[in-house]
C-alpha cells in the first residue's frame, strides 16, 4: 500500500506511526495508526519505526507499507534536555524559559547571574543537548552573559550553544566559543527591552537545532535512513499544532494528561482589560509542564494531592489494594474510574498553576489591583490530547470540571469554552505535519475534533 505522510512519534518506550494521504489536495485523511515498543535502547531506532509500520499495515490488513514521506517527533532518551543560564530571573530568565518550555524541551537546569562552581559542576553532570546562554537587554548589562560564556566554554562540553541575550555581546560570544567543541548558533535577544518577550526567534533555532543533533544521539544514528522529513520535539510539535489552531479558530489551551507529566500549552493574548494591570510580559503560546501530575509513574503525587481518606469516600472499592495493582492501560470498570479521576485531578492543578491570578496592592496611594501570570479568561477551547484524556470514556467532562463562571482571583477559562477532543491521538504528529503541510494539518485536526459537529452541539445547547 502507498502513504504519502507517515508522522513518527518516537518515544521513551513506545513509537507510534500515523498515516495520512491525500495530503495535497482539499480531503487530507487519516488512515491509520501503528506502535512498536521503541528500540533507541537497542542502538538502532529503525527496529521500533519498523515495527510500528509493520502494525500499521495489519490494522489496515495490507501485507506491506511504502511510503513518499516520513516525518517525526521524539521524546526518546529524555526527549530535548536543556539547560538555561541568564541575568535576572524575572526578565531575561524567564524569557529563555519561555522559549525552550515552548520549543518542546525539559529544562534540567535553570541559573540565574553570574554561574558558580556548583553550577558549572551540575551543568557537566546533566550533559544536556542544548545549553541557552542569555542576558541583559540590548545595549545593556553585558558582564554576566561574556563570564558565563566563557565559563561554559572552558568546559569544552562539545554541546550546541545558543546565545539570546544583548546584542551587544553577539561578537564577543562567537569569539569565546571560536575555538571549542562546541557549535554556537546566535538568536535575537530573547529580551530585548523591559517588559518586551521575543521567544519566538529563539524557539525556532532551538527546534532547527534539535533536529541537526538528534540524529547523532546514542540508538539514533540511522534515523534519516527512513525519516526524510522534520524531527521536533514532541512537545513542540503539540506546540506547533495548538498555535495553528489558534491562527484559525481562536484562543485555545490544549491539556496532555500522560502517565508521568501534565503538559498544558495556551495560546492567547490574554484580555485588554487584564494587559493593562499585568506586572510583566506573558507569551502568546505558554507551555507549563507539571513533573509531579502523572497518573501511572506520578500517580502517588496526585493521591496525596485528593487524599486517600477522601478518595476512598467517593469510591466504593478499596483505594490501597487498587494502587497495589494500578497498570499504565486500565481495563477494568474500576481500574477505569480510578484512572479517570487521577486524570481529573491532574486537570484540575495543572490549570491552576499555569493559570494567572489577581490581587491587590496596598501602599500611600491606596489599594492598587494588578494581575500576574497567564490570562485565560478569553479561551474560546479547551482541547484534550494524550491517551489518559482520549482513550478513557469520560475526557470533556473532566476538562469541563475546570470551567466555573465564578473565577474569583484566577483567570481561568470560563464556562463559555467549548471542550473539544483529539479523539485520534495525532495532534503531535499534526504539529509537525503543520510544518510542511499547515491547510493538510488543520483539516485533520478540525476531523480529529469533530470541530464542527461539537459547534453545532454546542451552539444547540
Amino acid at each position: 500500500m502507498k502513504i504519502d505522510v507517515l508522522v513518527a512519534e518516537i518515544g521513551s518506550t513506545t513509537t507510534v506511526v500515523n498515516a495520512f494521504n491525500k495530503i495535497d489536495s482539499s480531503t487530507p485523511s487519516f488512515l491509520g495508526q501503528g506502535q512498536a515498543p521503541t528500540s533507541v535502547l537497542e542502538g538502532d531506532v529503525r527496529i521500533g519505526l519498523q515495527g510500528a509500520i509493520d502494525d500499521l499495515a495489519q490494522n489496515l490488513n495490507e501485507k506491506s507499507i511504502d511510503y513518499v514521506e516520513m516525518l517525526a517527533t521524539s521524546s526518546a532518551a529524555g526527549g530535548l534536555k536543556m539547560t538555561v543560564h541568564g541575568l535576572v530571573y524575572d526578565m531575561t530568565v524567564r524569557a529563555a524559559k519561555e522559549a525552550a518550555l515552548g520549543a518542546g524541551a525539559n529544562l534540567h537546569q535553570i541559573t540565574a547571574g553570574k554561574m558558580r562552581r556548583s553550577d558549572l559542576k551540575k551543568l557537566q553532570e546533566i550533559k544536556p543537548n542544548i545549553i541557552l546562554i542569555a542576558g541583559g537587554v540590548d545595549y545593556g548589562e553585558k558582564d554576566t552573559a561574556i563570564e558565563n560564556a566563557e565559563k561554559i566554554a572552558d568546559l569544552n562540553l562539545n554541546v550546541p550553544i545558543i546565545y539570546a541575550g544583548n546584542i551587544e555581546n553577539q561578537e564577543e560570544v562567537r569569539l569565546i566559543f571560536e575555538d571549542t567543541n562546541s557549535r554556537l548558533y546566535i538568536a535575537e535577544n530573547v529580551y530585548p527591552q523591559i517588559d518586551n518577550l521575543n521567544i519566538e526567534p529563539t524557539r525556532k533555532i532551538i527546534q532547527d537545532v534539535f533536529e541537526e543533533h538528534i540524529i547523532h544521539a546514542p540508538g539514533m544514528k540511522q534515523v534519516r535512513d527512513m525519516v526524510n522529513g522534520p524531527i521536533i520535539p514532541t512537545p513542540g510539535a503539540v506546540m506547533e499544532a495548538a498555535k495553528l489552531l489558534k491562527e484559525k479558530m481562536g484562543d485555545l489551551i490544549a491539556f496532555d494528561v500522560g502517565g508521568a507529566t501534565t503538559d498544558l500549552h495556551s495560546v492567547t493574548e490574554g484580555s485588554e482589560e487584564i494587559n493593562r494591570i499585568l506586572l510583566s510580559p506573558e507569551p502568546v503560546a505558554k507551555r507549563t509542564v507539571e513533573g509531579d501530575l502523572g497518573v501511572y509513574i506520578n500517580m502517588q503525587n496526585i493521591l496525596d494531592l485528593i487524599g486517600k481518606e477522601e478518595l476512598q469516600k467517593e469510591m466504593d472499592f478499596d483505594i490501597e489494594q487498587m494502587v497495589e495493582s494500578h497498570v499504565p492501560i486500565p481495563r477494568t470498570d474500576k481500574e477505569i474510574r480510578f484512572a479517570e479521576r487521577l486524570a481529573q485531578e491532574a486537570v484540575k492543578i495543572s490549570v491552576q498553576r499555569h493559570a494567572g491570578h489577581i490581587r491587590n496592592l496596598y501602599g500611600p496611594g491606596g489599594k492598587t489591583t494588578v494581575a500576574e501570570g497567564k490570562d485565560l479568561s478569553g479561551i474560546r477551547y479547551v482541547i484534550g490530547t494524550g491517551g489518559a484524556l482520549t482513550r478513557l470514556p469520560h475526557g470533556k467532562k473532566m476538562l469541563k470540571s475546570i470551567l466555573y463562571s465564578n473565577q474569583k482571583n484566577k483567570m481561568m477559562p470560563t464556562e463559555e469554552a467549548t471542550v473539544l477532543l483529539d479523539h485520534h491521538y495525532i495532534m503531535a504528529s499534526l504539529g509537525v505535519l503543520s510544518k510542511k503541510y499547515p491547510e493538510a494539518a488543520y483539516h485533520l485536526m478540525k476531523e480529529s475534533m469533530d470541530w464542527n459537529g461539537a459547534e453545532k452541539s454546542e451552539s444547540k445547547n
